[in-house]
């Protein structure tokens, strides 16, 4: 039984590969994902992290924890509050909106009204706002997005579960392109009657039963999904930026990393696994006890 991803690390070019979507030794950049104002200074605070992706659901999960213990919310300026942390480094803002016209309106509004606090907004737009009961055209977030790219205004394309609709997005001048790995994860599980909690890692190669991967519709994992992205731009030098979305899991982010994305958006628990481990933890406690008094007074 042979992965896919096993394939592409003998198969690819090590150049290629290890230095992912983009020019040679560029970082892969940490984004926090949270509109809780608290956990994007803590982050922050630890010096690396390079952006900050919000939604209108994280936007109300942080209003109504803050309105549950009393406190007055005036959302502009909270909003506001989040882009000067975040100043020089990009923070998504999300539509409501789902028609075409609509959406490019509301995206100005928004652009205009809060880009100017630090230079560092970006819209988020669906890349089809098609749901039942929606009065919208499939290409209307498409259409969207190359009027407000050509008006300068940049773009994170949200929603993403293909290379397809990645590569579309991308032609219609998208900045950021989301896949939203952990939910790819979430449905091959629950189409197969998998139980699973949101952290629980989900193999880069796919969950195989009778020698077959459980796939949708030729994606064995959410991590599948942004290498294939990643081939796709590589091969004709697309210049979004591939933002994979949806992490749950340390590993999950190495694999990202490996994978070639250019950003990794986390909420805060993953960020701080990624610098966590027990033999660390237990090498600490080692040192630490094993320090005599004499190298004290040499150092201090």
């Amino acid at each position: 039984m042979t992965s896919r991803i096993a394939i592409i690390f003998r198969n690819r070019s090590a150049k290629k590969f290890y230095f992912g979507h983009g020019e040679g030794g560029r970082d892969m950049k940490i984004f926090i994902d949270s509109a809780k104002l608290y956990e994007i200074e803590e982050a922050y605070s630890s010096g690396f992290l390079d952006g900050v992706t919000t939604n209108p659901s994280l936007l109300k999960a942080a209003v109504d924890e803050l309105k549950a213990k009393g406190q007055e919310v005036d959302l502009a300026q909270y909003i506001e509050r989040i882009l000067t942390v975040a100043k020089g480094t990009p923070v998504s803002l999300e539509v409501t909106e789902y028609t075409y016209q609509k959406m490019v309106e509301q995206a100005r509004k928004i652009y205009e009204r809060f880009n100017p606090i630090g230079n560092n907004v970006y819209i988020k737009i669906p890349i089809n706002p098609i749901f039942e009961g929606a009065e919208a055209d499939e290409f209307d977030g498409l259409k969207a997005i190359q009027e407000l790219s050509d008006e300068n205004i940049p773009v994170n394309c949200t929603l993403i579960f293909t290379p397809e609709q990645a590569l579309l997005a991308a032609k219609a001048g998208a900045a950021f392109v989301s896949p939203f790995a952990g939910r790819i994860d979430d449905y091959i599980r629950s189409q197969n009657a998998i139980q699973f909690n949101k952290p629980d890692y989900f193999p880069a190669q796919g969950i195989w039963k009778d020698n077959q991967a459980l796939e949708d519709n030729g994606i064995v994992s959410g991590i599948d999904l942004v290498e294939q992205i990643v081939e796709i731009f590589l091969r004709y030098e697309l210049t979004a930026e591939v933002l994979a979305a949806s992490l749950r899991n340390a590993r999950q982010v190495r694999e990202a990393a490996l994978a070639g994305a250019d950003i990794a958006t986390l909420p805060l628990y993953v960020i701080k696994d990624l610098v966590s481990h027990h033999k660390t933890r237990e090498g600490m406690e080692k040192f630490t006890g094993d320090v005599i008094p004499e190298y004290l007074e040499i150092i201090q």
